[in-house]
């Protein structure tokens, strides 16, 4: 007996790691963190340092978007990880404030490690921050700005100027060109309920060459490939898609055809060239000018399709073949056959266009029939397009989101000065050791203000203190001004943030600080799978 191991050894299988108490497990859950935040607040705001990224896959991703950077790290440590959950809760219900939830989420546990090697307890603190928290959306209620809850969904120029600090903080400079693009696009596929409007249904494409004032919005759909015959444009037409491709039929199982002589062989070949004509001629006689497949179009039915003067779209992926089917409200069929009328869809136009040196089909709707809308993205450079089909999605979700709720508040730390100031005010009113916690929490939101500053190369300490003083004589809109550095109102200059997406952000980071803080032990069992891989010489390449 005296050979047994004791204790937690005992219980869990030997290779297991065990971190317990404030220095081990606390502590290296903060830094963890506090890493991740710092990654990601450097890319805070309009002018945001860009992070270079190489996944696994060894693709090369330059973007300054949160969202992107922490996906694409695949973060390991388990504290981190905790964050990096609220920030994709923040991407689902919002699809912007990311860098908001992460950054916050970091400052407010750097304030709990001093505060824990102050003295409190981690429970405390936990307390505190759920308090303020509390506290926080209260507030942020009241600094609504007022009007803005009566938004027009369809009136372009009403959502250009909302949707505009969600393209400005991603790809500054460029808000002018891009926010008319997305106002336009989400307004003709808004449904009559703006509740139920669906990002899906903005598409879009990039294609290289030109610049970014050549991008367009294309009522309809624009697909980065050419027809499969020598038809190239139709107008009001009708169309069929199938699943599968469009030739001769060919059965699962394998059969024996005996053929004794040379006019039975020719014969077996018109029966089938006959039966194949048969079904593409009654395709045409239902009035379809359009076919379009998932699979390949063989020469013989290709022969049949251009004697029949019909266009040809093969589309290898299924999710776009469901789009335009989609949006010319076509029925899929499985099989080869003549379509009913119920399954027969409409394009008012399909034109093969060349842009960019690339050949695009361009399927237009008219604004009563269509449901889907493009925005074709010109720019010089692929890794340039990704960082504006990243500011454009962005754009797309603040549209889903306002039509939600219209609400927003000052933009530029404005809010966030406004909830330090006035939480630091709360805290003092408390007694009890949880006031120092909520004091903290207020500090935390000078990280909004301060990394503009910094990210713009400003004092960040000047900054702050001023935006403080204007704010004291009740200017509550006042937010920084990253050119001056002086304090304004960037309301007037329809600078505004969502007023869900802070909401959103303040809950999920508190939430996710909490837990971390709440973790006194870390268990970690034994790694499955077999022995590793034997390590090279040193001097292996």
């Amino acid at each position: 007996m005296s050979g047994l191991p004791y204790g937690l050894g005992a219980m869990l299988k030997d290779g297991h790691k065990h971190l317990s108490g404030l220095q081990e497990a606390v502590i290296k859950n903060i830094e963890a963190c506090r890493e991740l935040s710092m990654i990601a607040r450097t890319s805070l705001g309009p002018n945001g340092m860009s992070k270079m990224v190489i996944n696994h896959l060894e693709k090369l991703f330059v973007t300054s978007d949160a969202s992107t950077i922490i996906n694409e790290l695949e973060v390991q440590h388990p504290a981190a990880k905790l964050l990096v959950f609220a920030a994709r809760a923040q991407e689902q219900e919002i699809g912007d404030g990311t860098n908001l939830v992460i950054a916050l989420g970091g400052e407010l546990l750097g304030k709990a490690e001093s505060l824990l090697s102050d003295g409190l307890h981690t429970s405390e603190i936990s307390d505190g921050y759920q308090k303020a928290a509390i506290k926080a959306l209260e507030i942020l209620e009241e600094l609504v700005i007022a009007g803005t809850k009566d938004l027009d969904m369809r009136n372009k120029l009403q959502v250009q100027k909302r949707i505009r600090s969600a393209v400005s903080s991603k790809i500054n400079g460029y808000e002018d060109i891009l926010c008319p693009l997305v106002a336009q696009a989400c307004v003709d596929v808004c449904p009559k309920n703006p509740v139920n409007f669906n990002v899906d249904n903005v598409r879009v494409v990039k294609i290289p060459g030109a610049s970014l004032p050549d991008s367009m919005v294309v009522n309809g759909m624009v697909l980065r490939r050419d027809t499969e015959g020598t038809v190239k444009h139709v107008e009001n037409a009708k169309i069929a898609a199938y699943a599968e491709g469009v030739d001769t039929a060919s059965t699962d199982t394998k059969g024996t055809v005996l053929i004794k002589n040379a006019a039975e062989l020719e014969n077996y070949s018109k029966d089938e060239e006959n039966k194949l004509e048969e079904y593409i001629k009654k395709i045409a006689d239902t009035g379809c000018k359009v076919i379009m497949s998932g699979g390949a179009f063989g020469e013989m039915a290709m022969h049949f399709i251009e004697k029949y003067n019909m266009m040809a779209i093969r589309v290898p992926s299924k999710f776009e073949l469901m789009r335009l089917c989609k949006s010319t409200n076509t029925t899929i069929k499985t099989l080869l056959g003549v379509p009913q009328p119920d399954e027969q869809g409409f394009a008012s136009s399909l034109t093969v266009k060349e842009i960019g040196g690339t050949n695009c089909i361009v399927l237009k709707q008219d604004a009563s029939k269509g449901n889907i809308s493009t925005i074709v993205l010109r720019g010089s450079t692929e890794g340039f397009l990704d960082d504006v089909e990243r500011a454009v999605n962005d754009a797309v979700n603040c549209y889903k989101a306002l039509a939600k709720d219209s609400r927003a508040v000052a933009a530029a730390g404005a809010a966030e000065i406004e909830l330090a100031r006035r939480i630091a005010e709360y805290g003092n009113k408390q007694t009890g050791l949880e006031q120092y916690a909520i004091i903290k929490y207020a500090e935390a939101f000078e990280l909004v203000p301060r990394t503009l500053a910094e990210n713009s190369g400003l004092n960040a300490t000047d900054v702050v203190s001023a935006l403080y003083a204007a704010h004291a004589q009740g200017k509550t809109n006042m937010g920084v001004d990253i050119e001056t550095g002086e304090p304004k109102d960037l309301a007037q200059e329809d600078i505004m943030d969502l007023y869900t997406a802070k909401w959103w952000a303040i809950k999920l980071a508190t939430e996710a600080v909490t837990t971390v803080l709440k973790v006194d032990q870390i268990i970690m069992a034994k790694q499955a799978g077999g022995p590793k891989p034997r390590a090279g010489a040193g001097d292996d390449e």
